[in-house]
């Protein structure tokens, strides 16, 4: 549908974009990702004609666009500017109306199918109820969809949206991008130039990922969104995993770690609680050990693949005195301990009764500890005992926790849900943090297609 060829786009006589290609297929999402200044909104421009190149050329549905008058381009392209504000206050009906503009002559009336394309346009983009309001009084997400119906109003094979999710609150974000995929899904092809990586990764079929005038990767998100490539393109230290619900890349960024080890920190998980605060403790310096883990666990290929110190017992056996002297040596040379938000069993109730020796405690509660106990009283006791003398945070907190008992010598700068993060370099790399999974009564285990398996476990998580 779409075909970049080598393309050169000069500004202000500096090289924008140099030597740029890459092509996109009829009913698919691709998202621009990059750092700012690295072309994404230039080449936007230049696929729906509005620069020109310099060198090589733009194909859509086999028209070279440039050779097109910008009626004809606008009946192959239709785009959602990046600013949602507009010049005067139209109603909304009056600015969707304006999507019609070029297949109606200068002087031409209203014909039947003009009107039902804005019809079609204001359901499908739900904004009938706005018909008679002005734009400037509607709110930055109801905007966006008066913005994105007038491109569904032009009826183009493409649509290209250059920041859709710029300055929208976490819900108009997702409702926007749940709209542009359910309109690929109906055959649209669109190509969207989209900050947070996070996002883009989830939503998108296809990553072009675009640093120092060039395509640096593109292909599927897990592909795109390597920790080396992200190094490479925004000079930034990013941890990269997988969402525990949804299955996508993960983007977490991260300040550079101070030099030398930030301190130690033993972490009791299990059942996959820990995965993201291992790849974040990890991340950011911290020499880690973990356990007791049940071998097979998601807790345990997590640390493995990070090449930490991870105390281990069989599948489905519990923590064994032998166990319990080694979770007891890594707490004794810690300087903290994180106790996830793991559910407890008679199985894994060692590992909480040894935490209760650290120096500095944090616990993650996401989740009652009444609901994920399963050892009764002696469960209740050991976590009351941690809790008398733990910080107890939301996962969000827990590095802000950290950096805290064990001191200001690398600071870490954690996001909470829905926020952005950007370290400050002018190649920031923003994500947004979602929520993880909960289990009840058993270990879930992510698999590779984000989806979940059970079965019980014992060193881990659940009851024994």
């Amino acid at each position: 549908m779409i075909s970049v060829e080598e393309l050169v786009v000069t500004l202000g006589g500096d090289h924008v974009l140099d030597g740029v290609s890459t092509t996109v297929s009829a009913g698919e999402f691709v998202g621009l990702v990059g750092p700012n200044g690295a072309g994404k909104t230039t080449l936007l421009r230049t696929i729906n004609g509005a620069l020109s190149p310099a060198r090589g050329r733009v194909c859509v549905a086999g028209e070279n666009v440039h050779d097109l008058s910008s009626r004809a381009a606008s009946r192959l392209v239709a785009t959602v500017p990046q600013t949602t504000s507009l010049s005067f206050d139209f109603s909304v009906r009056e600015a969707i109306e304006m999507g019609r503009t070029p297949h109606r002559s200068r002087f031409g009336t209203w014909r039947p199918e003009d009107r039902a394309a804005v019809d079609r346009a204001m359901e499908r983009t739900d904004v009938v109820g706005l018909a008679d309001r002005g734009v400037t009084e509607i709110s930055g997400g109801e905007r966006q969809r008066v913005l994105i119906a007038r491109a569904l109003a032009q009826e183009t094979p493409v649509v290209l949206l250059d920041e859709p999710t710029a300055s929208l609150d976490i819900n108009h974000q997702v409702r926007t991008l749940e709209l542009v995929r359910e309109l690929v899904g109906e055959g649209k092809t669109a190509v969207a130039a989209i900050h947070d990586l996070n996002l883009a990764a989830h939503y998108c079929d296809r990553l072009v990922l675009l640093a120092g005038r060039e395509v640096l990767a593109s292909g599927p998100p897990r592909e795109v969104l390597t920790e080396p490539r992200l190094r490479e393109a925004f000079e930034a230290n990013a941890v990269v995993s997988r969402h525990p619900v949804t299955g996508s890349v993960y983007v977490t960024a991260l300040p550079e770690p101070s030099g030398g080890s930030a301190g130690r920190i033993h972490v009791v998980g299990g059942g996959g609680s820990a995965a993201r605060v291992l790849y974040l403790l990890s991340a950011a310096g911290y020499t880690v050990t973990v356990g007791a883990l049940n071998e097979g666990d998601t807790d345990t290929e997590t640390a493995r693949h990070l090449g930490l110190d991870v105390v281990t017992v069989p599948p489905y056996a519990g923590v064994d005195e032998a166990a319990r002297r080694e979770v007891d040596s890594r707490v004794a040379a810690a300087d903290a301990v994180v106790v996830a938000d793991v559910e407890v069993g008679d199985g894994n109730l060692p590992n909480l009764e040894a935490a209760a020796a650290a120096d500095e405690i944090v616990l993650v509660e996401r989740r009652p500890f009444a609901a994920r106990n399963f050892a009764g009283e002696r469960g209740e006791d050991a976590y009351d005992r941690l809790r008398e003398r733990g910080t107890s945070v939301d996962r969000q907190d827990v590095l802000g926790a950290i950096e805290t008992a064990v001191g200001p010598s690398n600071p870490i700068d954690s996001t909470t849900d829905g926020d952005e993060t950007e370290p400050a370099t002018g190649n920031e790399v923003s994500t947004t943090n979602g929520e993880g999974s909960t289990t009840t009564g058993e270990e879930s285990i992510g698999d590779d297609r984000g989806r979940s398996q059970s079965r019980p476990s014992t060193a881990s998580s659940g009851e024994s």
